[in-house]
């Protein structure tokens, strides 16, 4: 059982920076295909981006595009979300989710991930 676990949230301003960290109960990510989703207050649960574990390409929403990077990086922090030019409508909870890489499920699609993080609290404000 994988249960993941977000670090990073917090508030900043609008124009500002935060990175998000998702670890994995002491273990590492092989394997799995790693998404990261939002959810803003009386919306719908939204794609944020993906990083597939075969090749590391990486799949990100519209809305994020050219500003949020996600990454990997070492086994305390295996994967991460880069979140620059942050706008108030980033405002929302930021969840990691897991799949394993060799189901061909779609990237974007919450029902493709397993495993689910409790979320952390990103609040942007002007």
């Amino acid at each position: 059982q994988v249960q993941l676990v977000e670090s990073g949230g917090g508030w900043v301003q609008a124009g500002g920076s935060l990175r998000l960290s998702c670890a994995a109960n002491g273990r590492t990510f092989s394997g799995y295909d790693m998404g990261w989703f939002r959810q803003a207050p009386g919306k719908e649960r939204e794609f944020v981006g993906a990083l597939q574990w075969s090749g590391g390409t990486t799949y990100y929403g519209d809305s994020v595009k050219g500003r949020f990077t996600i990454a990997r990086g070492n086994p305390k922090d295996p994967v991460h979300l880069k979140m620059n030019s942050l706008k108030l409508e980033d405002t929302a909870v930021y969840y990691c989710a897991a799949k394993w890489g060799a189901l061909d499920q779609p990237m974007g699609v919450m029902t493709s991930y397993a495993y689910w993080g409790q979320g952390t609290q990103v609040t942007v404000s002007s």
